[in-house]
């Protein structure tokens, strides 16, 4: 069996070496005449799975895409084929939710505000809008949740309309898919009429879609005395973003906020798995043979009080903890210097590596301190 996979596809030998012959290829660059031979093609959101695509594939029974969305493949032409398509969803939302509660903490530390004062309006609340909400309850952080798919059916949280959710709210954070059609198309949701109702001092983070906003609508109303901080992990017409938003953005990094290797494993393992149950053979690995210890797996913690959001001095101690799991700033930094080279936002993407979640980290206590809400944020706990 030829399996062909995106080089950029993290842990895709040690998966599927046992079931075939795996060829690593350059995903975004990807060609028809590559697929001639290929029984099974595995791909991530940069490679557009389609008829022209797979022209030359008569073999190919197997497409698994390491992504939430679905966006880039043409799932009804592959049942018309009869190739069987899967994807993973949820598998890098625990990243997604942490680098926006993350970016958060560091955006409060910019403005020298308490994350715990503002109202956090999470337009998405599917997997990736869920993670932060977790984050953002066990913090303490009021949130809204604004989803018109998901409230008529989900009775179990309170939905707002997206203008309450704006009218109420200190902080936006989108995790939509990117739809153009249907009842609520999200394709420049937040566009220039829109941007310009948002109230001055409005924290905008985008990890979900780049076109989710209207970039140049974006650029011209921050050139026009618009007052938002922004946060943006995904840019319209990637991999080359618009170069003269990058210097209004407070961070910037290359849509790296699912790519925390927990995340990624997840994505390759699952469809791992679903290529073992497709091919009716035993699954041989499990997801913990994947994932290095952190060179410090363990923290002694005292007493968790000075952690938890109460004056800018414990929010300082909260965040320095989340840096030591993951520093948005180092992603922020190579972004500036490397986004305008040639393949630079690709390189930046294939050569990330060190991105870990809160979970790699476990924290033990002594004393009164009990751990809790730190283990409802992510944090592993070690029983004393």
């Amino acid at each position: 069996m030829k399996i062909i996979a995106d080089e950029n596809m993290p842990f895709v030998n040690e998966l599927f070496a046992g079931i075939g012959e795996v060829t690593l290829v350059n995903g975004r660059q990807l060609q028809p005449e590559q697929l001639i031979d290929a029984d099974m093609l595995l791909v991530r959101s940069v490679t557009e799975v389609n008829a022209q695509l797979l022209s030359a594939a008569p073999k190919l029974k197997f497409i698994g895409s390491a992504t939430i969305g679905t966006e880039h493949v043409d799932a009804a032409y592959l049942d018309t084929c009869g190739i069987t398509f899967t994807n993973a969803p949820g598998c890098n939302a625990t990243a997604v939710g942490e680098y926006a509660f993350i970016s958060m903490l560091e955006l409060a530390q910019q403005h020298g505000c308490l994350l715990t004062d503002k109202t956090v309006a999470i337009i998405g609340a599917g997997n990736t809008g869920s993670a932060l909400a977790v984050c953002l309850e066990a913090y303490g952080v009021n949130y809204v949740l604004c989803d018109p798919l998901l409230a008529p059916t989900d009775n179990s949280r309170a939905y707002v309309s997206l203008d309450e959710a704006l009218a109420v709210s200190d902080i936006i954070s989108l995790h939509v898919p990117l739809t153009t059609t249907g009842p609520y198309p999200t394709h420049y949701l937040f566009d220039k009429d829109r941007l310009s109702k948002l109230k001055a001092g409005t924290w905008l983070l985008n990890c979900c879609r780049g076109a989710v906003i209207d970039n140049h609508a974006l650029l011209q109303h921050m050139e026009q005395g618009g007052d938002l901080s922004l946060v943006l992990d995904v840019w319209e017409n990637e991999p080359e973003p618009l170069a003269a938003l990058i210097p209004w953005v407070s961070i910037a990094t290359p849509h790296i906020a699912g790519y925390s290797l927990e995340g990624k494993a997840r994505g390759t393992y699952h469809l791992y798995q679903a290529c073992c149950q497709w091919l009716r053979q035993p699954v041989a690995h499990t997801l913990k043979d994947l994932l290095l210890p952190l060179s410090f797996s363990q923290l002694m913690l005292e007493d968790d009080t000075h952690l938890n959001g109460a004056s800018l001095a414990h929010q300082r101690q909260m965040l320095a903890l989340a840096r030591l799991v993951y520093d948005v700033r180092d992603d922020d930094r190579m972004f500036r210097q490397q986004v305008q080279h040639i393949n630079g936002f690709d390189q930046m993407r294939k050569n990330h590596r060190h991105r870990r979640e809160f979970s790699a980290l476990a924290l033990a206590s002594t004393g009164d301190c009990k751990l809790n809400w730190l283990t409802r944020l992510g944090f592993a706990g070690v029983s004393q």
